[in-house]
């Protein structure tokens, strides 16, 4: 019987990729319980990797600094990396994410089994030696499921595909602390907006979010909350010349704090990046604005999520993603009125 004891998972996805990963990590750590587990992981997605529980420990890289930074001191932070991992003495591989330069670092680890993910033109199949093979990517299927895909070989098949986070109390108390302050009553309603985008077309424009935020409040009487992260940071002054004065921004919280506050979210409206995946990831409902018309690679999974999109994310009007939170918003207050 296959039984490895150190494993490596190379797991380098951006950060909703990484949340999307969350159900493949889980089912190696259910296989093979006994085994130490250590994930290779980009900087956004370590503290995702931290939340999830299913890692022993990580390995950290910065990938957009080994791409953007000198030369030189790149190619001496991939040696170390490579001598790291080969002093680790893994016996498998698991590369998830499947890019030549992930297939590169599982092959020069070397752990006699190496399972990669079989991505074509992305990946280097040949340094994979685990049979059998997984299939190819499917490009139809959704990512979480993609991600499971690679561990058909283990003969891991037929679990749950939805990513399950869980916030730290220490986090929550701190994150609590922080709408006291902004002298939110707890027993409001909140709604999150996140309006940060990896990429400028996958954006809503700033006013139809303020909009959004403007009826909210005035018709439902929300509290709202916008959220921005570091590639965000230009967008604040923006942020609060437009937003209703009772908006709270949270524009400085670690992505542990990130999942707290939206765990105490009744909606998150958010374009289609990472914190969208994290808020579904920690129970909350999200309304997701999409540039695209066939979504589903992307979308959560879950019932109690809604998707809206066009052909253009600027198709999308302040009115139908309002419709829509609504339809959210209510569902939540009769949840609660039943659970009394």
């Amino acid at each position: 019987m296959f039984d490895p004891r150190n494993i490596l998972v190379i797991d380098f996805g951006q950060l909703g990729d990484v949340v999307l990963s969350v159900p493949a990590l889980r089912a190696v750590r259910e296989k093979f319980r006994d085994a130490r587990i250590t994930v290779a992981v980009g900087k956004p997605g370590s503290d995702i990797v931290a939340l999830s529980g299913y890692a022993d420990s990580t390995i950290v890289v910065d990938r957009v600094a080994l791409r953007d930074g000198p030369k030189l001191v790149s190619i001496a932070k991939i040696f170390k990396l490579i001598k790291d991992v080969r002093r680790a003495q893994f016996d498998f591989v698991i590369d998830l994410h499947s890019l030549s330069e992930t297939n590169l670092l599982g092959y020069f680890s070397g752990a006699p089994h190496r399972l990669f993910s079989r991505r074509p033109g992305r990946s280097l199949n040949y340094l994979s030696n685990f049979r059998p093979r997984p299939p190819t990517e499917d490009n139809t299927k959704h990512f979480a499921e993609r991600y499971l895909d690679v561990l058909r070989p283990l003969n891991i098949v037929g679990v749950s595909s939805i990513p399950i986070l869980r916030t730290r109390p220490s986090e929550d108390l701190a994150v609590e602390k922080m709408i006291r302050k902004e002298k939110a009553d707890l027993g409001t309603p909140l709604v999150g907006l996140f309006p940060g985008a990896g990429h400028p077309g996958r954006r809503w424009p700033m006013d139809r979010f303020a909009a959004l935020a403007d009826h909210l409040i005035r018709n439902e009487g929300v509290r709202v909350l916008v959220f921005a992260g570091p590639e965000e940071r230009h967008m604040v002054n923006e942020i609060r010349r437009q937003f209703p004065p009772s908006t709270i921004l949270f524009d400085r919280l670690t992505i542990a704090q990130l999942a707290s506050a939206q765990a105490k979210l009744s909606v998150f409206v958010s374009n289609d990046t990472g914190p969208l995946h994290l808020a579904a990831a920690v129970g909350t409902s999200v309304v997701m604005l999409m540039d695209r018309p066939t979504p589903n690679s992307f979308v959560p999974l879950e019932q109690h999520h809604r998707t809206v999109y066009g052909k253009t994310v600027e198709e999308l009007t302040v009115e139908e993603v309002y419709k829509v939170t609504c339809e959210l918003l209510a569902s939540r207050r009769t949840a609660a009125l039943f659970s009394r």
